[in-house]
Order: C-alpha cells, then sequence, then structure tokens
C-alpha cells in the first residue's frame, strides 16, 4: 500500500471483530513502531502486548469515558516511556505510537488511540486515582516506564465515513524567498 493511502485511510476505530490478530502481525507492527525517531536516538520507548480479551477488556476501566470500546478490542498496545532517558519520552512516545498506528493501517487492521498520560480514572473525579495507576495494579509495568496511551486494534468491524472536508490552507502558513 502506499504511505498516501495509508495516511488517508487511517481513522480511529473504535468497534473490532472477535478475530485475533495473528503474532506474526503484532511482530510487524511492533517492529515498525520500534523504527520510530527518538530525540537523540534515546530510544525511550517500550511497549507492552496485551492480547488476553479479558485483560483488554479490563483495561477498559482505565477510564470512564474514551476507553470503554476496548472491552471488544482483541488486542492492545500499551506504550510506555523510559523517564530516566529523556524528559521528551512522550513526544518519543506518540511519534511511535503514530507509527504503530499506520503500521496497523497497512497490515488490514484498524487502531484507536486513549490517552493514559496525566490522565483521571473518572472524569469527574480529576484528583482521584489516575488511569496509568489503575493500568500498573494489573498490567506489569516496568518501573521507570509511565504509560502514555494504549492502542486498541484488530480487525475492524465498522466502516468509517470519510473524513469531513475541512479549510486546511486555513492551517498552513507559508513563509517564502524570493
Amino acid at each position: 500500500m502506499e504511505f498516501k493511502e495509508i495516511i488517508r485511510m487511517r481513522r480511529s476505530v473504535r468497534k473490532f471483530k472477535a478475530e485475533p490478530v495473528p503474532r506474526a502481525v503484532v511482530e510487524r507492527l511492533l517492529a515498525a513502531a520500534l523504527s520510530a525517531p527518538s530525540s537523540r536516538n534515546t530510544r525511550s520507548t517500550r511497549f507492552l502486548v496485551v492480547d488476553d480479551p479479558a485483560a483488554v477488556a479490563r483495561m477498559a476501566g482505565m477510564r470512564d469515558y474514551g476507553a470503554g470500546f476496548m472491552k471488544g478490542a482483541p488486542l492492545a498496545v500499551v506504550v510506555l516511556g523510559e523517564t530516566a532517558k529523556t524528559d521528551l519520552w512522550r513526544e518519543n512516545c506518540a511519534i511511535a505510537a503514530t507509527l504503530l498506528q499506520l503500521a496497523c493501517v497497512d497490515e488490514g487492521l484498524a487502531s484507536c488511540w486513549v490517552h493514559v498520560d496525566g490522565r483521571p480514572r473518572l472524569k469527574d473525579a480529576p484528583d482521584g486515582e489516575m488511569a496509568a495507576d489503575y493500568l500498573r495494579s494489573f498490567l506489569p509495568v516496568p518501573d521507570g516506564c509511565e504509560p502514555l496511551c494504549a492502542i486498541a486494534l484488530g480487525y475492524s468491524d465498522f466502516i468509517p465515513a470519510p473524513l469531513p472536508p475541512a479549510d486546511d490552507a486555513a492551517r498552513v502558513t507559508w513563509l517564502r524567498g524570493n
């Protein structure tokens, strides 16, 4: 698939078929994501692959808004940053997570990002338990790592509508030389 087509087709999908994703496919996704650039080549991003449907369903409880759809995902990848390696671990993780999502499209899969870093479990209790702490209560998050997001992925059971038209030109400023 051409890169332009991958970009055009990438959409957030929150409904998945129960079909498992083969390990070889997951390994290709991870290889793509692990090739992501990182600040000063620190390679501070780590991945925690969760392919146990019960654990993925439990992950849906990390937030009472925006994560419930994970109950139907056959697989989730928690994108983690090694905080001692660089203060830019969030940026490094975001780049790697984006490559992971683009690789999903190339493999015929769909995905959706669920933000974890700095998010409370309960929207109405912003000072209560944090999503990251909830995940740590049952997932083997390595010491020194912080979760940025979880990417739910699988074979889509939904065809998203095309992106609506937007005034993209208004979002770009040119500074032209002679």
